[in-house]
């Protein structure tokens, strides 16, 4: 990691937006706030590392303190910087299990009927495996077909599309196809490693970086893109290899973008006519993922839901659904990511939407265990409407 001090904390104004807009300062009064544990603290840790204060072990990583920041002090970069340089380790065999999702993905794939089971048992409605991971199925099935089209794209899938939903990955192709654009997978795709960062193995998040960011150079030689459909995957990508990791992917930063922002702008930019089903009716709510907020790509998803005929959409207040990625599943922060996500939950049960659209996993893991609502991936509700 590089040296915290190459970000200016002193830009701060001390305005405290930042508290405002924090989910865990509300939920609990065990965080300090965003104010007091980024720019406030670090000035303080630069004196002596014992100033450090394990409460900050609370914070989300949600990075809305960022994007309601004036001055664009990155917040939370000081916050889980301090975590990773002075934080103790605890729980280590979960964090581990937890942490290695390619690993757990692989065995879970392989023993899906078992460890649905026991995942139903701890989590209703929470993360399931696919009986055959996205990687077999493009290589069975499509792989041949997407080299007859003259344009292509690569696809960063990720762990989710890989091990737990593979539809997503097979609806995207439906769209891109049906624009007469093909789609290859990267030669070696790693998981982003947002959950190693997250719980503290950063030697092995980095090799993981390193590792995509070669992979996505490959890919993306000669001016190709590379597209996403998770919002975490994507921010993690682009900016916390930068950021937290202090990876250099200059080279490919630019390269990796939102599925629906590719989608939008080239249907946009080309004047491309898609057709729908005539009959198609859906009541859609759409939630604004904490990252796809820091992305401020949120507008592409909207957007695109717009563009079919038989969707009644409503676009939800940004409101932070608690989970975090691996952070709501440990027993020690349950009641605080419960706590967070509550106000979320209530105004979806008061909508009953048929569906909950979001552009992130784990905000649909936590959405579907705590209202019973169906949640989709914006490419899948556009993919269920295309009359093909």
């Amino acid at each position: 990691m590089s040296d915290i001090r190459d970000n200016n904390f002193e830009q701060c104004m001390k305005c405290t937006i930042c508290n405002e807009y924090c989910p865990v300062a509300k939920a609990t009064g065990l965080f300090p706030g965003p104010k007091q544990a980024g720019p406030d603290g670090e000035r303080y840790r630069m004196l002596d590392p014992e100033y450090y204060n394990d409460a900050l072990k609370y914070c989300l990583n949600c990075k809305r303190c960022e994007v309601a920041c004036p001055s664009d002090v990155r917040i939370a970069d000081y916050i889980l910087r301090a975590r990773l340089r002075y934080g103790r380790r605890s729980h280590v065999i979960r964090n581990t299990v937890l942490s290695r999702t390619d690993l757990m993905g692989t065995l879970g794939t392989a023993f899906s009927p078992v460890a649905n089971l026991a995942a139903g048992m701890m989590f209703k409605g929470g993360p399931r495996y696919a009986r055959r991971t996205f990687e077999t199925l493009y290589r069975k099935e499509i792989a041949r077909s997407q080299e007859a089209f003259p344009l292509k794209v690569s696809y960063f899938h990720g762990c989710y599309v890989n091990y737990n939903y593979p539809e997503l990955g097979m609806d995207l192709i439906k769209i891109l196809n049906a624009l007469g654009i093909g789609v290859r997978l990267l030669e070696h795709e790693q998981c982003c490693g947002i959950a190693l960062i997250s719980n503290g193995f950063v030697k092995r998040a980095d090799k993981q970086a390193n590792n995509n960011i070669e992979q996505i150079e490959k890919a993306v030689r000669g001016g190709g893109k590379v597209l996403t459909t998770g919002s975490t995957c994507t921010f993690t990508i682009r900016d916390e290899y930068r950021e937290i990791l202090s990876i250099d992917n200059s080279s490919v930063r630019d390269s990796v973008e939102m599925a629906v922002k590719f989608i939008y702008e080239f249907i946009t930019d080309n004047g491309v006519k898609l057709s729908f089903k005539p009959d198609y009716k859906m009541k859609v709510a759409y939630h604004t993922a904490c990252h796809m907020a820091k992305l401020g790509w949120s507008f592409y998803s909207i957007e695109l839901l717009k563009m079919i005929p038989g969707v009644e959409l409503t676009v939800l207040e940004q409101q932070c659904c608690g989970v975090a990625g691996t952070y709501g599943f440990k027993k020690e922060n349950r009641h605080i990511s419960d706590s967070i996500g509550e106000p979320l939950f209530h105004r979806l049960k008061q909508l009953a939407p048929d569906v909950v659209a979001t552009d992130c996993e784990t905000c649909k893991w936590q959405i579907e265990m705590h209202t019973g609502l169906a949640v989709a991936n914006p490419v899948s509700i556009l993919a269920g409407a295309l009359k093909i």
